[in-house]
């Protein structure tokens, strides 16, 4: 192991677009599913984080919110958790998809953002399984005449392509620094946090059109009962009695499709049998109310 004094450490920001493969990507790099994915945009609202410790270094990964322009109080919060982290962090990785031959405005308005940071910018072209080979390099000089990025790699997020070669540059770009978290320690979200997105990735991966985004999830309770199981208490709130139907379901059976697709990835997170008690209530209007928004933790309480 090398030591102390030559050991690295620091915070790594993954910005892009909505759905550019954010989560996906701090996933496969910490071997762990922390960040919920799905194919729907802005399914990231808070930034959250990753630990990645190797015999070198110390990777601290924060995966935020696309940016994006936002259409109400909640998609606002987004956008400023996103910009803020980029003043906190040592490198940033910026996603961008191979698979997109122009430079789009949400891209060419990140990149004009990141141009007034002095903090490294590492652009990574993510989701390369779906083009040429030929295709790659082309996209790279088209990037480069940009702006200039500290380095330039392709990867696929899905496949663990190239993410090796994208850690031991991070490794080389950070400072010297301590162990901030212990070696075996890959997040410092608390386990209701990670309980709350696992079903609201159910909510995602089952629904359409407006419900996705109108929802949140409060965890109330999760406590040990005598009969070796975890007692797990859950509310998601949507925006309209409509939408609560939706979810609920005839007889019941979306919330119970919902419920046990969750369960199952709440058991392996807790490595524990686990009873989740779900109900569907509605908080109108939910995502431009303030008081709403903190309580559901998306909004700063200061």
């Amino acid at each position: 192991m090398i030591s102390q004094d030559k050991f690295r450490s620091g915070f790594i920001a993954l910005v892009g677009r909505p759905n550019v493969g954010k989560s996906t990507l701090m996933n496969q790099l910490v071997g762990q599913k922390l960040a919920i994915v799905s194919d729907k945009a802005q399914t990231t609202r808070n930034k959250i984080t990753a630990v990645l410790t190797t015999d070198k270094a110390q990777l601290i990964f924060i995966d935020t919110p696309g940016i994006h322009k936002p259409k109400h109080k909640l998609g606002e919060y987004m956008v400023k958790v996103a910009e803020n982290v980029l003043r906190e962090v040592d490198v940033i990785l910026f996603l961008v998809e191979a698979n997109h031959k122009k430079i789009g405005p949400g891209d060419r308005y990140i990149t004009d953002q990141l141009r007034q940071t002095k903090t490294p910018v590492v652009l990574v072209i993510n989701k390369t399984d779906l083009v040429e080979k030929s295709e790659i390099l082309p996209l790279m000089d088209m990037y480069r005449q940009e702006m200039d990025f500290t380095a330039i790699i392709p990867v696929s997020a899905l496949h663990g392509r190239n993410t090796g070669e994208l850690v031991s540059l991070l490794e080389g770009m950070l400072p010297p620094g301590p162990r901030y978290y212990p070696d075996d320690m890959i997040t410092d979200q608390p386990e209701r946090a990670i309980i709350k997105e696992i079903i609201r990735e159910k909510v995602l991966y089952l629904t359409r059109e407006e419900i996705p985004h109108a929802v949140a999830v409060e965890v109330e309770e999760v406590r040990p009962r005598k009969d070796n199981l975890i007692y797990v208490k859950s509310i998601i709130y949507t925006e309209k009695e409509s939408q609560k139907g939706i979810i609920v379901g005839k007889n019941g059976q979306m919330l119970k499709k919902i419920g046990a697709l969750a369960r199952e990835e709440i058991e392996h997170l807790l490595g524990s049998k686990v009873y989740l008690d779900l109900w569907v209530k509605v908080k109108k209007d939910w995502r431009n109310r303030l008081s709403l928004l903190k309580e559901f933790g998306y909004a700063q309480t200061e």
